[in-house]
């Protein structure tokens, strides 16, 4: 099965208090923000299921660098399934060279970590679907879908854009309480939240 999420930004400590941008003020401490993800995570993912992640990882400013990079790898070593990273602007190329040096096969006979720099494309559902960190404008668009992240806790008003941050307001038209933060997104709660939110852009336009 494939899920989708984005902007986990482990270890990043100044979002907890953040006054505008994406705060996270539910949480004390970036660990206790980041047990809560892998809780959330692993509690819907199994091992042989694949997460698109759309960027940004994690952030912290250590000396010397290698010490987030390990630290990030021991945190998605801890995630179930494989993962397939779009790099977010929070990502350099140090840490997605890193995790590629650390690659190996898991249970499901596939790589744990597969990256693309700038995105890819899949399809299901009858969708098109393009996986970015940042926002595609496509215009109108009849069946293609772009998923991304980046923008957090703000939303692109068309509806052929969907934000599958773990901040995003677009998990609100799923129903209330289904997805625990820092859960992905499953290929049916996006279906959701496409019908969702093109008919809420409908109403408004």
């Amino acid at each position: 099965m494939n899920f989708f999420t984005s902007d986990t930004h482990f270890y990043h400590e100044s979002l907890l208090n953040s006054p505008v941008f994406s705060p996270r003020s539910q949480f004390l401490t970036f660990e206790e923000m980041n047990e809560k993800i892998i809780e959330s995570w692993n509690n819907k993912v199994k091992q042989t299921d694949t997460v698109y992640h759309l960027g940004d990882i994690s952030l912290a400013f250590t000396k010397p660098a290698h010490l987030i990079m390990t630290k990030t790898l021991e945190i998605l070593n801890r995630l179930n399934g494989n993962l397939v990273i779009i790099k977010g602007n929070h990502d350099n190329m140090s840490l997605l060279k890193f995790l590629m040096a650390n690659n190996y096969v898991t249970v499901n006979g596939e790589l744990k970590f597969t990256i693309h720099e700038v995105g890819t494309r899949i399809k299901f559902n009858h969708y098109e679907v393009f996986l970015t960190h940042y926002p595609l404008m496509f215009g109108i668009t009849k069946n293609k879908i772009n998923l991304h992240g980046h923008i957090h806790n703000y939303s692109v008003h068309q509806k052929e854009n969907i934000n599958v941050g773990i901040d995003s307001p677009e998990i609100d038209y799923l129903p209330s309480g289904s997805v625990s933060f820092g859960a992905p997104l499953s290929e049916s709660e996006i279906i959701h939240i496409i019908q969702a939110k093109r008919t809420d852009y409908l109403q408004r336009v």
